[in-house]
């Protein structure tokens, strides 16, 4: 099944900037999207295991700390080309 263009779009960013530390939050506002759409677009990744959300905890000047997750794809996912998927068909 081919990716949908939003999909595509967060699953790019993501391939094109592993190894930063990018929370669903981060993503969206980048990318000009709703939180809750980057989120959702990345819960179908996981299950299709192209992703993970890898808990963190960040500290703030002040002193306080805060639990973000952090968004990763997995080897699987860095190895997968949705455009290539879809010239095969």
């Amino acid at each position: 099944m081919a990716m949908k263009e939003n999909s595509k779009t967060i699953f790019n960013y993501l391939k094109d900037h592993v190894g930063e530390d990018l929370t669903a939050n981060d993503v969206a506002e980048v990318l000009g999207m709703d939180p809750r759409s980057v989120n959702g677009t990345f819960t179908a990744l996981q299950k299709k295991g192209y992703g993970v959300r890898e808990e963190a905890e960040i500290e703030y000047d002040d002193g306080t700390h805060k639990k973000v997750k952090y968004l990763r794809l997995t080897e699987e996912g860095m190895a997968y080309d949705p455009d290539a998927i879809e010239e095969q068909k």
